[in-house]
């Protein structure tokens, strides 16, 4: 796992050289007459705050140096638009209050959930077994020309995801990223098909990315 703190205060060619391990799950040195190829692969988490400050979003706040919006848009201007295309799942955390602290705890714990991402992963490893795929165990590594017989939506969710990829302009690579995500959602559901409240909450992680707003 790499967690990268801050995401936009990295410098944008150290961001860009994760694109080719990310979707290839190796990475690539040419040096003069030499080329060496490593193993990389790993799973990307970042945290970032919405503006330098990090109060941009909060209620009543205004910026002294610009308005909000402009503010929030130059800096996350730094994340290229083909490194936000290759992250699955985007959430908005908003700050923890006083009354959040005291709500009771969730009905499923930790355990529960814990237990239920180790039978989807048995499920997706049995999958691609009964496929005959070495080195592939999830569906993060399932191959794109296989997508349609594993991931295929029923017609609901097939024509959801059609409208949505016209909507948010999904990219090639947004679009087989939505399909494995509500492969997996529908495998933590135990469900043999991908249904359209699958897709709907896998295009749901990428909202907030594809309307990122462009820095005035």
């Amino acid at each position: 796992m790499l967690f990268l703190d801050e995401l936009p205060e990295f410098q944008p060619q150290v961001l860009d050289s994760l694109r080719q391990p990310i979707e290839a799950g190796e990475i690539l040195i040419a040096r003069a007459n030499h080329r060496v190829t490593y193993p990389a692969r790993f799973q990307l988490v970042a945290a970032m705050n919405p503006c330098r400050c990090g109060q941009a979003t909060e209620p009543g706040y205004v910026c002294r140096r610009q308005p909000n919006e402009r503010c929030i848009a130059q800096y996350q201007a730094r994340l290229s638009g083909p490194l936000l295309d290759r992250i699955d799942l985007s959430i908005d955390v908003p700050a923890v209050t006083a009354a959040d602290l005291i709500l009771p705890s969730p009905t499923e714990g930790s355990a529960e959930v814990a237990a239920r991402v180790a039978h989807a992963r048995e499920r997706q490893a049995k999958r691609y077994a009964a496929l005959k795929l070495d080195g592939v165990t999830t569906n993060a590594a399932c191959p794109p020309a296989l997508l349609e017989d594993v991931a295929q939506p029923d017609p609901e969710g097939l024509s959801l995801i059609r409208d949505a990829a016209n909507a948010m302009r999904l990219s090639a690579c947004g679009f087989h990223r939505v399909l494995k995500v509500g492969r997996t959602l529908a495998d933590l559901d135990g469900e043999e098909r991908v249904r359209r409240i699958h897709v709907a909450e896998a295009l749901s992680y990428r909202a907030h990315t594809d309307r990122r707003p462009a820095a005035a």
